[in-house]
């Protein structure tokens, strides 16, 4: 008879995943940009900033009911000690490295450093006080059609399927919303509307990527020459001529949650905003939730990562794809709803002016995962939201409009190509499949 203890016991070592280390041409170009950023604050912020005059920063509107007092720094002094860290930091990643982890910390620390810097020197000029909530205000207002085209396309990226056509969905959705809202004199039915567009051009974005093997990346582009050609002869022919009745969608109301909305300073900013906001904030945890905590989402990765072992497990592939590509393009519709009936303005030729590939490169940016989108987006919003700002506070220096315009796209490319580094998009992202 053979007892438990005469069983050899065996043990059994667990695999150790290394990462490895960054390619010394990575280190030197980011080490790089940061010193080069840190030049910048010291030199042209700090330096620049108005000798002996302090910063004043306000952080509550005036009707919440806990004050905050008016927040005073010596701006020139907050930016040169920020533009020496960031050279420091630069300086450490060219010699040694920082790893993964802690570079994530450096890279926001860089960018916290180079905005609040940035403020500072922009505080000494005519204006005395900066508006904090304002700012942050009009950067989730230009935030929400970013966060929303990257959900989408992180929907059907994590499937396997490129979407560049996330312009045009918003495109084509923020025209279809103005238009249906106007016929019907409804604002919900307007939002329906711009959601069933954008998941008619998901489904054809589905169509020809999954079921004809089109190029993805030339479909996207196909796609969004399609909507924009479309859009502008209907807007010529119909729109134009009878704004009235064709492009003058009701304006939709915020709604005010009671208890969090007077919560001091990001009451007001998160919970006295527009249903789509609210909705946002849904699909974003929705989305979080299911992709990392969910049986569809366990799916949906692995379909995007190996579709072939997916099918041997009995993933229908495929159809997998479908939904998800469609899903996400009903999601990047909502984005386009608030161009329109979300802002209260008419739709206009070309309105969201590139943002559908901003929102790409947020979804790039965010390494594929949902809050690393939202991140990102906030930041190249926040560029964005700087245009107003600048225009209203009048800096030192006078900036030309037109390095304003393109502000956005510029903080787009360099995060992009300066800090993204080796990141690895979903395994059979764009890889056509032939499988059931």
């Amino acid at each position: 008879m053979t007892t438990s203890t005469d069983i050899p016991i065996e043990e059994v070592t667990a695999p150790v995943v290394v990462a490895l280390p960054p390619s010394r041409t990575h280190r030197t170009v980011t080490g790089a940009v940061l010193v080069v950023v840190g030049i910048l604050c010291a030199v042209l912020l700090g330096l620049g900033s108005e000798a002996g005059v302090p910063a004043k920063f306000k952080l509550v509107a005036p009707t919440d009911y806990f004050k905050i007092p008016v927040i005073t720094v010596p701006a020139r002094g907050v930016a040169l000690g920020f533009g020496v860290l960031i050279v420091v930091l630069g300086i450490i990643q060219i010699v040694r490295g920082f790893s993964a982890v802690a570079m994530r910390w450096v890279i926001a620390v860089t960018a916290v450093g180079f905005v609040f810097s940035f403020l500072c020197w922009a505080a000494t000029g005519q204006s005395s006080t900066i508006d904090v909530l304002n700012v942050l205000e009009q950067t989730l207002i230009a935030a929400v059609p970013l966060i929303l085209g990257g959900m989408g396309g992180l929907l059907c990226e994590r499937s396997g399927v490129v979407n560049v056509a996330i312009e045009g969905q918003l495109l084509g959705a923020a025209f279809a919303g103005a238009l249906v809202a106007s016929l019907a004199k409804n604002d919900a039915i307007g939002i329906v509307g711009a959601v069933v567009a954008g998941g008619l051009i998901g489904a054809l974005l589905a169509v020809f990527a999954i079921k004809y093997l089109v190029n993805q990346v030339v479909l996207g582009v196909v796609i969004n020459l399609l909507v924009l050609g479309l859009t502008g002869f209907i807007y010529d022919a119909l729109m134009a001529p009878q704004q009235g009745t064709y492009n003058n969608p009701p304006p939709l109301g915020a709604i005010q949650i009671p208890v969090l909305s007077k919560i001091p300073a990001i009451g007001p900013l998160l919970f006295n905003q527009n249903i789509i906001v609210y909705l946002m904030y849904v699909i974003v945890i929705v989305i979080d939730i299911g992709l990392f905590r969910t049986r569809w989402g366990l799916r949906t990765r692995a379909v995007g990562e190996h579709p072939q072992a997916a099918e041997t497990v009995g993933v229908k592939v495929r159809p997998t794809r479908y939904r998800n590509v469609i899903m996400g393009g009903f999601v990047a519709g909502l984005g386009g709803a608030f161009f329109t009936i979300g802002t209260n303005v008419t739709f206009t030729k070309d309105m969201t002016s590139g943002l559908g590939f901003i929102a790409l490169a947020a979804l790039i940016f965010g390494r594929w995962t949902p809050l690393g989108t939202v991140a990102a987006a906030l930041l190249f919003a926040f560029a964005d939201s700087l245009q107003v700002l600048l225009s209203f506070i009048g800096p030192p220096s006078a900036i030309p409009s037109a390095f304003l315009a393109m502000l956005p796209y510029l903080v787009t490319i360099f995060a992009v190509a300066g800090f993204v580094g080796r990141v690895r998009a979903p395994a059979a992202d764009g890889v056509p499949y032939t499988g059931r």
